[in-house]
């Protein structure tokens, strides 16, 4: 056998060895290089979630024209009573429910249910439009026809929402939000939803009301302070609250369940590897 062979044959192995070595070192480059770049790119920040990132250390003023107003099928509680303390007999008829204050909570049920087109029924009065009036102007609209139709001189009308509840939905299930007030911001119900998780997306947590008839979807983003001037931040009955999950969030939550199906991977690649090198090693003809 000619010298020049012999040392082929016995420098082959060694050359074969060092091949599937270089290319087991290029695949576990190539795999850390995916998991850096995955694991980079999953990484939320502070600026992804804090709330409110550009509130003014000074504060910012109060906007008191957002209020929740009536809307068709609210339940509402309305009181008549005197100002005078002397127009007892007077206010028993605007009173069917009872006048008692102290009583709200017991008669949940009862109460003057806001139909289809925004009208009640209202002892004496008759048919009352409602519908677009914050609570206020309810109380206000009925104690003034009170007075125009001389009814009663100086009446004090009490009115609260029955129903007054908005929902939540989000990945990891749903929740109704009683509210106790009248009044309920975008930032109230979140919180008595128990927050936000680090994988909700901020900027595309969406609030769905019917407007005129129609279901309205606007987004709004609790990091910024512009939303205490957005038309939706202080909720109406029966809005929706829903949000959306970072995409990323399904491999960080099962991060050891990816890292072992791609290191399974890994290896069985590897195992490749080194079977074809050594079948070509000893292939018949080498």
């Amino acid at each position: 056998m000619p010298e020049d062979s012999k040392n082929s044959c016995i420098f082959a192995p060694l050359n074969n060895r060092k091949t599937l070595t270089m290319k087991t070192n290029r695949l576990a480059f190539y795999f850390c290089v995916v998991i850096l770049v995955i694991t980079v790119s999953s990484c939320v920040t502070q600026k992804d979630v804090r709330y409110l990132q550009d509130m003014p250390t000074y504060g910012m003023p109060i906007n008191e024209s957002l209020e929740a107003t009536v809307a068709p099928f609210d339940e509402l509680r309305i009181y008549v009573l005197s100002n005078t303390g002397k127009d007892d007999e007077l206010i028993k008829p605007f009173n069917v429910f009872g006048a008692n204050l102290s009583q709200n909570n017991n008669n949940q049920g009862m109460g003057y249910l806001v139909d289809a087109n925004g009208n009640i029924q209202f002892p004496v009065l008759g048919e009352l439009h409602v519908e677009g009036l914050t609570r206020l102007q309810l109380q206000d609209t009925i104690a003034a026809q009170l007075i125009r139709n001389g009814q009663l001189k100086d009446p004090l009308v009490v009115a609260r929402f029955l129903n007054f509840k908005v929902f939540m939905l989000s990945s990891s299930g749903g929740k109704v939000i009683n509210i106790t007030n009248e009044r309920c911001t975008f930032l109230e119900a979140l919180s008595m939803a128990g927050g936000l998780d680090w994988y909700t997306r901020r900027d595309r947590i969406g609030v769905m009301r019917e407007v005129n008839g129609k279901r309205v979807i606007h987004y709004l983003d609790p990091r910024s302070t512009e939303i205490f001037n957005d038309e939706f931040f202080v909720l109406q009955q029966n809005d929706i609250i829903f949000t959306e999950e970072r995409p990323y969030k399904f491999f960080n939550s099962n991060l050891n369940t990816v890292l072992g199906f791609i290191s399974s991977i890994t290896g069985l690649a590897t195992s490749a590897v080194a079977i074809f090198s050594i079948y070509k090693m000893f292939k018949p003809g080498n």
